[in-house]
């Protein structure tokens, strides 16, 4: 999950320490930091960790070796967000093509990325993985999903170039392919690599299942996990509960987990360990899932915020249940809004040693994203 707790300098702190320190206590055996940016400008959110220069290694350090001390993997996930960086960062974003995001109106046009704007790209993922295993984290993940850059060139509808880098799939999924290839040359063959990929955009002209499953098998023996996800920013489906209502099967709709139809698509053209992350909360059944060899890892996220005191007693079995936080407004075009600044403004408040504010209300955290990015990109422009 996102932290959006960098100091002005764009750097991990304290804050990362306390947060990730509560996370590790858990027994959770992998975490998976929020986007930790590969371009200061190009960011998921004012307040993300980015990784310039070396010069940040101290402090990466010691984000690493607190989240580490109870002998628990810790990856590092390595993002850039392309069109979907706002207008409070940049108001000419970089993008595979000049497809503009129409959300909230806090997205520019942007502008289609040069041969040396990809090789800056490729350059920064790999400077980002480098400085990351010499801090002490344990692996990576390149985020290939929820419509940032690389997602973006894997979709026909913000790709649209004719080049190399655009057009077949082969040729969409050149980048990701490249900065796998050329990771691992840095990072050595046993440092654990992981991809997190979109089953789909779940968007008419967007990537499909078909087409991931085709990247899929192209990654097969070069990456150590996949994690399943979908959506965009548009498509809000790694938020709102995966697959199109109208297209799951009854018998699906009983479990819990999202993408998990397309989980079995996957192990019938491909041996990579799988990880799904998105609507587990029974002890049952995700152990059922793990028996059943239709999943290796079981991810969470929003329980590590709601219901951070029981994951622990839910790990060893004495929790069958973590019960869902429903977060609404009534309104439906700012519920999703309303829901993400809810559970953002309560991982905030556990990085400052606080704990949950149950009288936090859903329509004031509807605005808490504008308000957070104009407030920290103030402050990180001053410096």
């Amino acid at each position: 999950m996102t932290e959006r707790i960098s100091n002005k300098k764009l750097e991990p702190n304290e804050k990362h320490h306390q947060l990730y320190q509560k996370w590790a206590e858990t027994g959770a055996g992998l975490l998976i930091t929020g986007n930790v940016m590969v371009d200061p400008v190009h960011r998921e959110s004012a307040g993300n960790v980015y990784v310039g220069s070396e010069n940040i290694l101290p402090e990466m350090q010691a984000w690493a070796k607190v989240a580490t001390q109870h002998e628990t993997q810790v990856w590092v996930q390595i993002s850039h967000a392309g069109r979907q960086t706002s207008k409070f960062l940049t108001a000419r974003p970089l993008a595979p093509s000049e497809v503009q995001l129409h959300k909230m109106g806090l997205f520019g046009k942007p502008r289609a990325m040069s041969e040396e704007d990809i090789q800056a790209v490729i350059a920064g993922f790999i400077r980002t993985a480098k400085i990351s295993q010499a801090a002490g984290f344990t692996g990576l993940q390149l985020h290939s999903a929820h419509g940032y850059l690389l997602s973006q060139f894997l979709s026909p509808i913000t790709n649209r170039r004719t080049d190399k880098w655009g057009g077949t799939i082969e040729n969409r999924s050149r980048l990701l392919r490249t900065i796998i290839e050329e990771t691992r040359k840095v990072v050595g063959p046993a440092f654990p690599i992981s991809v997190k990929l979109n089953s789909s955009d779940f968007q008419r002209g967007g990537l499909t299942e078909e087409e991931s499953l085709q990247v899929i098998q192209m990654l097969e023996g070069k990456i150590d996990l996949l994690e399943i996800s979908g959506g965009t920013y548009e498509k809000l489906a790694f938020f709102e509960g995966g697959e199109n209502e109208a297209d799951v099967k009854e018998s699906t709709k009983q479990r819990e987990a999202y993408f998990i139809d397309f989980a079995t698509k996957v192990r019938a053209v491909s041996k990579l360990p799988l990880l799904i992350t998105g609507g587990f909360r029974s002890f049952e059944f995700c152990n059922q899932v793990l028996e059943k060899n239709e999943l290796d890892l079981v991810g969470m996220a929003r329980p590590f915020i709601t219901n951070l005191k029981e994951i622990r007693d839910f790990l060893d079995g004495k929790i069958p249940k973590l019960k869902d936080l429903v977060v609404k407004t009534g309104i439906k075009m700012v519920d999703d809004s309303a829901e993400g600044g809810y559970y953002a403004r309560q991982l905030i408040r556990i990085a400052e040693g606080k704990v949950l504010d149950p009288k936090i209300r859903p329509i004031q955290s509807s605005f808490f994203f504008l308000y957070h990015e104009l407030k920290k990109s103030l402050q990180e422009r001053m410096g």
